[in-house]
């Protein structure tokens, strides 16, 4: 009952809400990211959501545009500013997806967006995180962030979409709020970001046996 009919109605008052009292907030940071990044103070990507389909996400920018010699994207952590680092710490960069979530693109809890490049990565297991709205944060982003492995992440992703419900919804929310307080595992281990999902072992494995049969 919750996860069909009341999940999505909380998720719209919760965001009206949030958007409202939150208005000054998020545009003295609108106008600071315009200055620190020169230009547009929003980095928008399309990310794959409910039953995979393809939406806009919003986020404050946290990284220049900085190209290299032959206008390649330097990497990561050099064009990762002390702002952006603030921002990530805090979350605040997440803030604008609060209009996604208002649009009904996502919702407060649920598995987080990735990139559309991953979703022919996904075994049949991991592709079912896709079954509901991505969220603001989520199990995984509760427990360990990005200091966890893909196949965690996704293990507890597919767990939540399992076992949905308010109580769980609640405690994912005060876990995600202490998190972000005592700011655990906002980067990962070997990496400014998190490091770029290439497919599980099984998966990989899979599908060379798969291209070596053809």
């Amino acid at each position: 009952m919750y996860a069909k009919f009341f999940k999505r109605f909380f998720d719209f008052v919760l965001s009206l809400l949030a958007l409202i009292v939150l208005s000054p907030f998020l545009l003295i940071f609108t106008i600071i990211g315009a200055i620190v990044m020169k230009g547009n103070p929003f980095f928008t990507q399309l990310r794959p959501g409910k039953d995979e389909k393809i939406f806009k996400l919003i986020k404050f920018r946290s990284m220049t545009c900085e190209k290299d010699k032959d206008g390649n994207l330097l990497p990561d952590d050099k064009r990762l500013t002390g702002y952006g680092k603030f921002i990530r710490k805090t979350s605040i960069d997440e803030l604008p997806e609060l209009i996604n979530i208002l649009k009904g693109d996502m919702s407060i809890i649920g598995p987080r967006p990735l990139l559309v490049k991953y979703l022919p990565l996904y075994d049949d297991e991991q592709r079912h995180r896709h079954d509901v709205r991505p969220g603001l944060t989520g199990y995984a982003q509760a427990n360990g962030r990005n200091l966890l492995s893909w196949e965690e992440k996704f293990a507890m992703d597919v767990e939540y979409v399992r076992n949905i419900s308010l109580w769980m919804d609640i405690k994912i929310f005060f876990a995600t709020i202490k998190c972000v307080l005592m700011r655990d595992g906002v980067s990962a281990e070997s990496s400014a970001t998190m490091e770029e999902f290439t497919g599980t072992c099984k998966h990989i494995e899979e599908k060379r046996l798969y291209e070596e049969q053809r």
